[in-house]
């Protein structure tokens, strides 16, 4: 109990010295630069006074970051899955998941605007572009990380590959799978931003969040500039929440992370 109470008094204590800062920070600026950092109560106001606006923008976003999230694990499990089964292909193909990763995703921008038009289409593919690589790499390493001394069970007991794979690798790759998968969560809300930022389109009401950004700081409206960074950082509290509760419900019962915490 007393464990339990330390988690949450201390980041309330902390979050309450951060805002009591923020106020005497503001309180410190002149006349002149005060509008540069809005305080927390003209971000809520500006959050109230932009609601509708700003509700819509978050169903854009998340649109985009649940496909581009969904697409990445889809594709990386299968790609991690080829990869695990032979060297040759996994050494033929790394380089080039290396290459895709380092290339900036601003870079790819204009051309998905050209290959697939602006709006979500592009913005799925920018998120997913940006959680691919982090879950191929852990699933993969997971697949192949598996103990030697159990697979040469399976083997001795004739198991064939699939059983191999289903019965043995895949549970085994399972924190693995799912460390990549709090990566991808993480980065897929900021990946939606950035694909609405530079190739998002407001037609039909399609604005996300990235969008709306671009539109408050035109406008110099900064309190509902923070509210959207707000709003932005809370969606991606909620992608890694449901990835931890999905990890918790795959390997509480098992996995030694989850046993050790419950002693």
């Amino acid at each position: 109990m007393r464990r339990h109470l330390t988690n949450i008094l201390l980041p309330a204590a902390t979050g309450s010295l951060m805002i009591a800062l923020w106020y005497l920070l503001r309180h410190g600026l002149s006349e002149d630069y005060k509008f540069l950092l809005p305080t927390p109560d003209e971000i809520i106001t500006a959050l109230r006074t932009n609601s509708e606006i700003l509700t819509r923008a978050i169903i854009n976003t998340t649109e985009g970051a649940l496909l581009g999230f969904g697409l990445a694990i889809v594709v990386s499990f299968t790609c991690a899955l080829l990869m695990s089964l032979s060297s040759l292909i996994r050494v033929s193909l790394y380089p080039y998941l290396m290459i895709l990763q380092m290339t900036p995703i601003i870079i790819f921008a204009p051309i998905l605007i050209l290959w697939v038009g602006p709006g979500l289409k592009s913005v799925v593919v920018i998120t997913f572009l940006i959680c691919f690589f982090p879950l191929v790499v852990n699933t993969t390493q997971g697949l192949i990380s598996t103990d030697r001394n159990l697979v040469e069970l399976f083997q001795m007991y004739r198991a064939s590959k699939w059983q191999q794979i289903k019965l043995l690798r895949i549970p085994a790759a399972l924190p693995y799978f799912f460390t990549g998968l709090r990566i991808a969560a993480v980065l897929a809300p900021i990946g939606a931003l950035v694909g609405d930022y530079t190739a998002g389109s407001s037609a039909g009401n399609g604005g996300g969040l990235g969008f709306q950004a671009i539109i408050y700081s035109s406008q110099a409206k900064y309190p509902a500039l923070f509210a959207t960074a707000a709003v932005t950082c809370a969606l991606g509290f909620i992608f890694v929440a449901g990835v931890l509760a999905l990890s918790w419900l795959a390997l509480h019962k098992w996995h030694d992370s989850y046993q050790r915490s419950d002693n």
